[in-house]
């Protein structure tokens, strides 16, 4: 309890000669208010003194973004009158000495007295007031990109000259502004009959932004995205030769019309660059319509899967760009992410495809997305970030809607990304559970890993490692080796299958963690393709059905493990053959039975006496044969292991079937093949 409330009862009362006399109480001490501090020492910024001021405030700052973001509001200004009808040509032109101009062929900005303001014209209005503009309703723009209204006042406080003509009802009106501040009044220089729109000419104010100029392949650039974004715009570009200083990549003049839209955008940006699905997918659609059926917008994708590469999406919301993404990039996500989904369900992959998340999609992806929507919220006056809330339910329901239908009309396309996917996924979670010790390189240990006879040379490109199976075989390897180039590691037998095997039974696996020991490039999160020992791993197995067997277990390994190396182009089948043929000094060999046939009629006289030898494996092949036939790389003949795009998702399905662990899908594919196969070789 506070002592307030906890005094002890008083004891009985005292006479008047008792009590004694109390000292007087004194006040607190009062904190000393500052002198001279009054309501007089209260500022009050009127017009648009708040933002010289402080313009960090309204544009983020003076350093050169904040800098260029004073042109992106103005042609951002005129952007809107094109994606609302009115206009279809914007001028942009850089001069020396930072003057930039901005010229639409809109309605252009009224010159009429403003209601609310007797005496001044709407466009007085515009330019020396925060907060006013005609995007704050759906009156005069359905969508729009500025809606706070302090674009191009804030513009006019931090320009030391801004300059307006407006061609409007056949007349022409001009007015100049100094730091903020007009010249003089609006005034009507004259008729005009073949012109109309807003002209914009404007110097940013040295007192300010200091001695800062304007990049031309920076509004280049911009000028170039925001012809991208509406189709039906044509932007001119017209830049001083003085400024470019001998620059080929940034025109003088140009006329940027590109009637692809965000197709052309993406394509022009990939250049060469491989597809996964060969080609773009791209389109528009309408966002569902609201109460009364009114319209809510649109919007346009653009989207291309990628083998290899840094991923990039490039989302805008009524041609501003949202590098900071937002609510519609939350509705493109989703829209993907599900649609994916349903489709692999489709294809009874359901388990597979319910781990796949937008991480996996999206990792691997180029794409351009472009919403236009009424009355959009931004974070902060940069418009970096689109909030609106409303924007992730319209942009994924139109979006999955047209993702759903493209799946079912390509479903070739559609299974090669769902497999291009679901390994990104399988991928991503073997990493996440892999737990495997850091190892050191096989090179920096005493005892090398399992039984590898390593080779002497260092470079990558120019080394190779045999896997073999069984010491018999590493034997007859080892002697027909090259020791410079050429590392032998033998296996036990069979390895694990682990398309069919638990996370815990690969980890303890020997034989496995060896092998991943001797590659040197780890496994998993430690996979490092960059520290790989060899430039080829060859499965090198017997030429009979045990081998064969032997080489799809590893090959299965190393797609469901490590199939950067797939990628990458590292890992190779030897074909050692399964006869010699023999007659005096002649020897030929034979792969298999059918060979043997062919080169008895082609390679020796009718009725010969040949003697035919069948190697019984590669540990009873004496190291001549084996070198001449399967190791000397100029005589050998080598089988690369791929996978091509296209075939990607048949590829998935047939690893699934035939080693994974539903045992009725391999009787399936036995039973469906079975009239395929002629003769058994027992």
């Amino acid at each position: 309890m506070n002592d307030l409330f906890s005094q002890t009862p008083s004891p009985r009362p005292q006479t008047t000669a008792d009590v004694p006399v109390p000292a007087p109480r004194r006040a607190p001490p009062r904190a000393t208010e500052p002198a001279g501090y009054s309501a007089a020492d209260i500022e009050v910024l009127e017009g648009l003194e708040p933002v010289r001021r402080r313009p960090g405030m309204y544009i983020g700052g003076t350093d050169d973004t904040a800098f260029h973001h004073l042109a992106s509001e103005i042609i951002d200004n005129a952007m809107d009158e094109v994606v609302a009808g009115h206009a279809t040509t914007i001028e942009v032109s850089l001069a020396p000495d930072n003057w930039l101009t901005v010229r639409d062929n809109g309605r252009g900005i009224p010159v009429d007295e403003h209601p609310k303001f007797p005496g001044l014209s709407a466009l007085e209005v515009i330019f020396t007031t925060l907060h006013s503009g005609g995007k704050f309703s759906d009156k005069a723009y359905a969508t729009a990109g500025g809606l706070h209204g302090v674009g191009s006042s804030v513009v006019n406080a931090l320009s030391e000259r801004l300059e307006v003509e407006v061609a409007r009802d056949r007349a022409l009106w001009r007015i100049v502004y100094a730091r903020g501040k007009a010249e003089a009044p609006l005034t009507k220089v004259g008729a005009i009959n073949n012109r109309r729109g807003t002209t914009l000419r404007f110097r940013p104010d040295a007192e300010i932004f200091g001695a800062q100029h304007f990049s031309p392949a920076r509004l280049y650039r911009f000028c170039r995205a925001k012809a991208f974004l509406h189709r039906g715009v044509t932007i001119v570009w017209r830049c001083d030769a003085s400024l470019l200083r001998g620059r080929n990549d940034i025109p003088e003049t140009a006329e940027l019309h590109f009637p692809g839209g965000l197709r052309d955008s993406l394509t022009d940006e990939l250049g060469e660059a491989p597809a996964l699905l060969g080609e773009l997918w791209a389109g528009e659609a309408e966002l569902p319509r609201g109460p009364n059926n009114a319209a809510n917008g649109r919007v346009e994708w653009a989207i291309a899967w990628l083998e290899s590469g840094e991923s990039a999406l490039s989302a805008y919301c009524n041609t501003i760009p949202t590098p900071l993404g937002g609510t519609h990039e939350t509705g493109f996500r989703n829209a993907l992410l599900r649609g994916l989904r349903a489709w692999g369900e489709q294809r009874n992959q359901a388990r597979r495809s319910n781990a796949i998340t937008a991480e996996d999609l999206l990792g691997c992806i180029a794409a351009k997305l472009s919403v236009f929507i009424r009355e959009p919220q931004f974070q902060g006056q940069t418009k970096e970030k689109l909030t609106s809330p409303e924007a992730a339910r319209l942009v994924e329901t139109a979006l999955r809607d047209r993702f759903d239908h493209w799946l079912a009309g390509h479903p070739a396309q559609a299974d090669g990304l769902l497999a291009f996917v679901i390994e990104r996924a399988e991928d991503r979670l073997r990493r996440r559970e892999a737990k495997d010790t850091p190892r050191k390189s096989a090179t920096n240990r005493l005892r090398l890993p399992g039984k590898l006879v390593d080779c002497t040379r260092s470079n990558t490109a120019e080394t190779e490692i045999f896997l073999v199976e069984g010491d018999s075989a590493g034997g007859s390897a080892k002697q027909a080796r090259s020791r410079e180039t050429q590392a032998i590691l033998p296996l036990r037998g069979k390895i694990l299958n682990v398309a069919s095997a638990s996370t815990e039974k690969l980890r303890q696996n020997q034989e496995l963690r060896d092998l991943v020991e001797a590659l040197g490039c780890g496994v998993g999160e430690r996979f490092d393709l960059s520290r790989l020992r060899y430039g080829r791993v060859i499965i090198m197995t017997d030429a009979d059905v045990d081998g064969a067997h032997i080489a799809s277990l590893l090959m299965t390994f190393f797609y469901r493990e490590l199939p950067e190396l797939i990628r990458a182009g590292h890992l190779y089948l030897a074909r050692p053959p399964l006869y010699r043929l023999t007659q005096g000094a002649k020897t030929v060999y034979a792969m298999d039975d059918a060979d043997r046939e062919r080169r008895l009629k082609r390679d020796f006289k009718p009725g010969a006496k040949v003697e035919t030898s069948r190697f019984k494996g590669l540990g009873e092949m004496p190291p001549d044969d084996l070198k001449r036939t399967t190791m000397d790389p100029k005589q050998r003949t080598l089988l690369k292991v791929c996978i091509p795009p296209e075939q990607r998702a048949e590829t998935s399905t047939l690893v699934e079937s035939l080693m994974g662990r539903k045992p009725e899908l391999r009787f399936q594919f036995i039973q469906d093949h079975a009239r395929q196969v002629e003769e058994l070789d027992v």
